[in-house]
């Protein structure tokens, strides 16, 4: 079964049943999950178990009662509850929370939100962000401009629709609509309107500086003293979100500005601040905003930093400490259009590569902040160690390591060690029983040494290696990512049209599981990217037309 997370929570079965029923607990759970994205409560499955325990019968009448028992804990939570059967045979409820689109709360005034695996409470002004933020309506989907569809720009229309047919994560079956069904599909339109997403996305230039919230963006330069130098703003609103992040980027020079490192005969060139580390921040500025909310988006260039100040409050459940581990959208169909044009990842806020990509350059982690009325993202330019550079090049080309083991390595060669305490502290984790999905293999291949047990273990990547970057283990295709063996397949058949599965194996790396090569084989052709003739031992492979 699927671990607990933002939408699971399992529950034994005497939190229903008997004297010392917990019916309080459980509509606590039920108003977290309503006032989040909704989810599902396992009742009956004991905890840090994965199934009901064997032969466990549910009372045929017990879904019924707990519906019932809720209705009188709960306000403004919908739930459902069925008997669900294990292959093994035991019996548990699935008990299905709906999203509720006004805030839910007990019958004795208490609010809760669901946030990650935990179910916190909100207090004070965090009510009233809850009320604010859960109209019954999103901003998105309203259509209080009456815009007529048809008043849609054919041009921003066009290059919506040329970019989603072209992108991989989309499905043919959205991939074969007409513009205008396109619109409806990404709810840019209800009815003969233009929604606000799509008069954002695809609407006037006029009609989007008509919405008010529509973003701006202010690029400001400084010297030494603090003293303004250069400023470019982007407040005509004849660009979309989309196109804005591609503009910015493309007309701040300084972004492109490269510096020199010293590496032993030879220079090294490093951007002052990389392009990907650049464009995610645009991307959650212009995404997660609230787009209620007024005010402009300021990229403050220093000597010695970017600051990107985004007006508003993190999304209700997100703090500093958590973004790196909470994923909130806030405006849910932007995100989702972002997705499929391949400009952000959805499952999450973008932060995680952010840290990737800083520490794979020997630089600090993003600094952020909330103020009263918004959000402030610092990324410095220093390079704290350079030898960090060449070292995480190398690890992960031997190694082929995880995006997490990434992160770990990357944050332990800048420092002489941590604990685990520390660790977890700069991971934003919550325990330290977190730290083993983080670390992966990283003590196994001999990157991370430990020293110390139990409070006092002390982790650190011997300097000795940092320096040498001698790693023990040959470089070996057997832990390969599977987007990397996909491209290497690929590239091969390419060369070699109409090649066996055996004689791919062999020129490509002979150390990769033949059953991996097959699944990757076959996730190609149903993807319609290579082709096949025959079958079995005969079967032979093409790159499809």
């Amino acid at each position: 079964m699927t671990d607990e997370g933002q939408n699971i929570e399992r529950k034994s079965l005497r939190i229903v049943t008997g004297k010392n029923a917990q019916w309080g607990e459980l509509a606590k759970d039920c108003v977290c999950f309503a006032n989040a994205r909704g989810g599902a409560i396992l009742i009956g499955i004991e905890d840090r178990a994965n199934e009901p325990p064997a032969g466990q019968t549910i009372p045929r009448n017990l879904p019924d009662k707990i519906r019932k028992r809720l209705g009188e804990l709960t306000v403004n939570v919908t739930v459902a509850a069925t008997i669900n059967t294990t292959a093994t045979g035991a019996e548990y409820i699935e008990l299905r929370v709906s999203r509720s689109l006004t805030p839910a709360s007990t019958t004795d005034g208490r609010y809760y939100l669901r946030i990650a695996d935990e179910c916190k409470p909100l207090l004070g002004d965090e009510i009233q962000r809850l009320l604010n933020e859960r109209s019954a309506q999103p901003w998105e989907t309203l259509t209080s401009l009456h815009i007529p569809r048809e008043h849609a720009d054919p041009l921003k229309l066009a290059l919506f629709a040329k970019g989603i047919r072209e992108s991989e994560r989309v499905k043919s079956s959205v991939k074969e609509k007409s513009d205008q069904e396109l619109l409806d599909h990404y709810l840019m339109a209800d009815g003969p309107w233009l929604t606000n997403l799509g008069v954002l996305c695809v609407g006037r230039r006029g009609d989007r500086a008509r919405l008010g919230t529509a973003p701006v963006i202010q690029f400001i330069k400084y010297d030494e003293r603090g003293q303004k130098v250069n400023k470019l703003v982007w407040d005509e609103h004849d660009l979309t979100p989309m196109e804005l992040v591609e503009t910015v980027w493309r007309e701040v020079p300084d972004f492109r500005e490269r510096y020199e490192l010293p590496d032993g005969l030879f220079r090294q060139y490093l951007p002052l601040y990389d392009e990907v580390v650049v464009r995610e921040l645009l991307v959650n500025a212009l995404v997660h905003r609230p787009y209620t909310q007024g005010g402009d988006i300021f990229l403050n260039l220093h000597p010695d930093r970017l600051e990107v100040v985004n007006p508003g409050l993190l999304p209700l459940g997100v703090t500093p400490r958590n973004i790196l581990h909470t994923t909130v959208r806030r405006n849910e169909q932007l995100a989702r259009v972002f997705h499929d044009l391949k400009l952000m990842e959805r499952e999450g806020s973008g932060y995680d590569k952010l840290y990737e990509v800083l520490l794979s350059q020997g630089r600090p982690l993003p600094e952020l902040r909330e103020g009263p009325d918004r959000v402030e993202v610092t990324v410095r330019r220093r390079v704290l160690k350079p030898e960090v550079i060449d070292f995480m090049t190398k690890a992960d080309q031997t190694f082929q390591l995880t995006q997490r083991e990434r992160i770990t390595l990357g944050l332990l060669a800048q420092h002489d060690s941590l604990t685990a305490r520390d660790l977890v502290d700069s991971l934003e984790l919550g325990h330290t029983d977190m730290l083993a999905s983080w670390m992966g293999h990283l003590q196994e291949r001999g990157l991370v040494k430990q020293v110390g047990r139990a409070r006092a273990t002390r982790y650190y990547v011997d300097p000795t290696l940092l320096k040498r970057m001698d790693f023990s283990q040959p470089t070996t295709l057997s832990r390969i990512e599977p987007h990397r063996l996909e491209a290497l397949i690929i590239a091969d058949l390419r060369r070699y049209p109409g090649s066996a599965i055996g004689d791919i194996q062999k020129r490509i790396g002979s150390e990769i599981n033949r059953r991996r090569l097959k699944r990757s084989l076959d996730g190609l052709a149903a993807a319609g990217r290579i082709r096949y003739e025959g079958e079995k031992r005969g079967r032979r492979y093409w790159v499809a037309a």
